[in-house]
């Protein structure tokens, strides 16, 4: 039985720790927080990834966890309604649609609790060295000792640690999309009722709705910008430049700029694209946003990681063993898919993928050939 350490225990950590566990690997995720990841935006599962999803036995579960949204407003600048829909909403396209919109953690925690019982997940550590020899890949971690694989599979998001130590730095393979993006939580201080918000003010626009059956709401800021200064890029000072930001708006900006202070799960980061030649060098493979984030600007991001992590067990699956022959297959499968996906961050950034452009990408993609 071959051994295998997943990097990151995120969507594409974990559904591949799935497919990995289900063809007969020996399966370690290792995963920087100390327990499965809480907060983040709603997702959606899209196309050939609701197949993936019900071929993992959790349609079902995720339909039922589903935001429900009634439909949406369009707000100005000063806060009054410009426009309103109860068919159609933003963040996931037509409410009669077949997709599934979820909150992140809540997909996160179907997948880990799916997996544990099989896959062994080394939570609160890190990858920190990787050296690549002709029988497996020594790994080392910020605190266990040193302990060897024969594969390592990269699902550790935009910023990876193992395709940084594999493939070289960040800068090679990142491309800014012209602005940044913040996500948080709150409590529904606004009285939404499955409804959601979305606004714009120049250079600057937030999305909210209500989450946890109108108990929460999820707020995403969004502000066009260059790439950030190394000392205005770190955590503080990104949660800083939002806070103000959102205390300038003119509706509602004091409200919101509190609750970005107080969020205990707060992110932000850029708008960003990971474009690489090949996502897979000697025993390591990247899968999901590691090797080819399409940003959240495509609404993509989700379906790729389901998508990835499936076609990558599978082909090693196929293979009985030669890691070559499988990620050479993973590499022809995976690339037209990841390039069409890709493509609706810049083609029609924010927005649901049109039915043609998903009907396109998911003719890229044959999950059993």
């Amino acid at each position: 039985m071959q051994s295998v350490l997943i990097s990151g225990g995120g969507i594409a950590g974990t559904a591949l720790a799935y497919w990995m566990h289900r063809h007969g690997f020996a399966v370690t995720v290792v995963e920087r927080a100390a327990a499965p990841r809480l907060g983040g935006q709603a997702v959606d599962i899209r196309g050939v990834a609701l197949d993936v999803v019900e071929r993992m036995g959790l349609l079902e579960r995720a339909r039922g966890a589903r935001t429900r949204m009634r439909g949406m407003s369009v707000l100005d600048p000063e806060g009054r309604e410009v426009e309103r829909s109860t068919e159609v909403a933003l963040s996931s396209g037509r409410l009669d649609s077949p997709d599934v919109e979820l909150l992140r953690e809540d997909l996160v925690r179907m997948a880990y609790e799916h997996t544990r019982a099989d896959v062994t997940y080394l939570f609160g550590d890190s990858v920190t060295a990787l050296a690549d020899g002709p029988t497996g890949v020594r790994v080392e971690f910020a605190h266990r000792p040193p302990a060897t694989f024969d594969l390592v599979l990269g699902a550790d998001g935009l910023r990876s640690t193992v395709r940084r130590l594999a493939f070289g730095p960040a800068e090679r393979y990142t491309h800014h999309l012209g602005s940044y993006l913040s996500v948080f939580s709150a409590d529904n201080f606004l009285g939404l009722d499955d409804w959601q918000l979305w606004s714009r003010d120049g250079e600057v626009g937030f999305a909210i709705m209500s989450a946890r059956e109108n108990t929460e709401l999820r707020i995403a800021f969004g502000f066009e910008s260059a790439p950030l200064a190394p000392e205005l890029s770190d955590p503080a000072s990104l949660r800083r430049l939002v806070i103000d930001r959102l205390a300038a708006l003119r509706w509602e900006g004091d409200r919101l700029a509190k609750a970005a202070t107080d969020a205990p799960d707060f992110y932000c980061d850029a708008m960003s694209q990971v474009r690489m030649d090949h996502w897979t060098r000697g025993r390591v493979a990247l899968v999901g946003d590691a090797g080819y984030c399409p940003s959240p600007l495509s609404g993509q991001g989700t379906s790729l990681a389901l998508v990835g992590g499936y076609v990558l067990a599978d082909c090693l699956a196929r293979a009985g063993g030669d890691h070559e022959a499988a990620y050479a297959h993973y590499e022809r499968r995976l690339r037209s898919y990841v390039t069409l996906n890709q493509a609706l961050a810049t083609e029609n950034p924010g927005q649901p993928p049109t039915e043609s452009a998903m009907t396109h990408a998911k003719n890229a993609l044959a999950l059993d050939v």
